[in-house]
């Protein structure tokens, strides 16, 4: 089992609600709400869930793109969140991010090599001819020409802008990228070329990434692990494999149901779920899910216990009182007004076992 390369812990982030003049805080939006999980060195964590679920903020409070309003991120050892200017500049040499969308993350005004070469300046890599030499290097390394180098991003398709994205990343040699749905604004046949590449440059380079998507079928394709966001919490975590072969939370569920498949023998049931996502500026009380929850045991204690983040069996990680109450006791359930019997829940002695 290899190592971590970055765990996150209770990671949060609000943006404050203002009114009036004088900008009053009135309220947050809780867009990430205590999300912990470990990257081990040269896997692929897809991160996964619908729009709105907290997935790319999550991404950029990881690098500090955004500062988070709490928690503790640690890469390779260290902490990102108590670094100065200085030293997390040293650190994102380490940590890149490639874009979702390649038309507005590139500078228009910028060469195709200056943008390529400005990590190589600023971080002192390479200089002159050298610098000139090495974007050629990346270019090509990305399946692109060496002579667009000279050219400007609005010449180029959407998904040889996403190459020039991720050669920009690669420039600095860094272990960790943060990929931010980086094929969703693609046409089908480009975002296979994509993928493939990204897989080729993981494989050659060492590299681990964090697979932001909410296209369940690709992520299938190249994550180790998944784990699923709703409303700003992780609500299951396992590896990818175990997860689309038996989903445990309610609203994995659903999404797995909805993945289109092509052959009709393999077809799930579809699970339809009812009402809206809520607003995360007013989540409502307990489980996150529960408005929405098709389960069949649903009562009232879900409304009031935000379950945690419990193992169900080995690596398989899920966040439903229904599936594994270990720190919630029964007895903490039923005076939350719980009225399953508690011979329906399965002990942790049992569960890590099965």
């Amino acid at each position: 089992m290899s190592r971590s390369l970055l765990s996150v812990r209770d990671l949060v982030k609000h943006f404050p609600i203002t009114r009036g003049v004088f900008g009053r805080t009135v309220g947050a939006v809780r867009a990430v709400d205590g999300i912990s999980f470990d990257v081990k060195e040269g896997e692929t964590l897809g991160l996964v869930g619908e729009s709105g679920c907290g997935k790319t903020t999550a991404g950029r409070a990881i690098l500090r793109l955004i500062e988070p309003t709490a928690g503790q991120v640690t890469f390779d050892g260290v902490d990102v969140l108590a670094l100065d200017a200085p030293r997390l500049r040293a650190l994102r040499r380490r940590m890149q991010i490639v874009f979702q969308d390649p038309f507005s993350s590139l500078n228009p005004r910028m060469t195709v090599g200056a943008i390529v070469r400005e990590g190589l300046i600023i971080h002192r890599l390479a200089e002159g001819a050298a610098a000139q030499a090495r974007v050629k290097q990346l270019l090509e390394e990305v399946g692109l020409r060496a002579e667009y180098a000279n050219r400007y991003p609005h010449e180029f398709s959407g998904g040889q802008r996403q190459r020039i994205g991720i050669a920009r990343a690669l420039a600095v040699e860094p272990r960790f990228i943060v990929c931010d749905e980086p094929v969703s604004a693609l046409d089908v046949s480009v975002q296979a070329q994509v993928i493939n590449l990204l897989q080729d440059l993981q494989r050659d380079r060492g590299l681990t990434y964090l697979f932001i998507a909410h296209d369940l079928s690709v992520v299938e394709h190249v994550a180790t692990r998944v784990a699923v966001m709703y409303l700003g919490h992780i609500v299951e975590l396992a590896a990818a494999d175990d997860l689309y072969a038996e989903p445990l939370m309610p609203y994995t569920q659903a999404l797995l149901s909805a993945v289109p498949i092509p052959d009709p023998s393999r077809r799930k049931q579809r699970i339809v779920l009812t009402g809206d996502v809520p607003s995360p500026a007013d989540p409502p009380p307990g489980c996150p899910f529960h408005p929405r929850c098709h389960h069949p045991a649903k009562d009232v204690a879900c409304t009031r216990i935000i379950p945690p983040l419990e193992t169900k069996a080995d690596g398989h990680l899920v966040a439903c009182i229904k599936q594994l109450p270990t720190r919630i006791t029964w007895e903490e359930q039923q005076a939350a007004g719980a009225t399953m019997p508690p011979e329906r829940y399965v002990p942790l002695a049992l569960a890590t076992r099965s």
